[in-house]
């Protein structure tokens, strides 16, 4: 079952920019953990924490889902972080980053990671750095589902991921000017398929 959504725009009721959902979907406040205000942490510097489960949700296909964690905004632009579910087989496209470094740590399943030429596999506890301006890509390779957390630093490359979760598109639904667009503006260039 794919996590639930976030609301869509800001919550009424408490003029939030998102309305954190826990694994039902239903809305979660608590001591652990507080909706993030639009830039609010940036600005005051306060920090934040996201309990397990929160964060805006979505399904992008069949058995792959994502779950924000921490957003750029947040950050001050400092970083974005996420966490990825994905089924045995899927890949990411064989691209590069301009401005960000890409971190990609895995919490289960078996997984391959190409980065410049070198290709390394491993499991559970591997940690992956991909440094901006080298291509790369990965796949999970094992038999079972994997789950990777992926960090951004700045967090101009995560905006990519934020905008798709915000309005549910993916590449393949874009035309090529909105693509390009999408990705010259979060810093992105797109090599081809990926070959692993």
């Amino acid at each position: 079952m794919a996590p639930p959504a976030v609301d869509g725009g800001r919550d009424a009721a408490r003029g939030d920019s998102f309305s954190w959902r826990d694994h039902r979907g239903r809305p979660r406040r608590s001591a652990r953990s507080r909706t993030i205000e639009h830039g609010d942490e940036a600005m005051n510097n306060r920090g934040v924490v996201i309990a397990p489960g929160q964060g805006p949700a979505s399904s992008l296909t069949p058995g792959r889902s994502t779950m924000l964690k921490l957003l750029g905004e947040a950050t001050a632009g400092s970083i974005m972080l996420f966490e990825e579910t994905m089924p045995a087989g899927t890949k990411s496209t064989f691209h590069l980053h301009h401005d960000s470094d890409e971190v990609g740590y895995v919490l289960s399943g078996e997984f391959t990671f190409m980065i410049g030429g070198e290709v390394t596999a491993g499991g559970a506890g591997t940690c992956a750095f991909m440094p901006r301006g080298v291509p790369h890509t990965w796949k999970c390779v094992g038999p079972e589902a994997g789950r990777v957390v992926f960090l951004y630093t700045p967090a101009k490359a995560g905006g990519l991921i934020e905008e798709q979760q915000r309005t549910g598109r993916g590449f393949s639904a874009m035309s090529k000017a909105d693509l390009a667009e999408l990705l010259q503006r979060h810093g992105w260039a797109l090599l081809g398929p990926s070959p692993l």
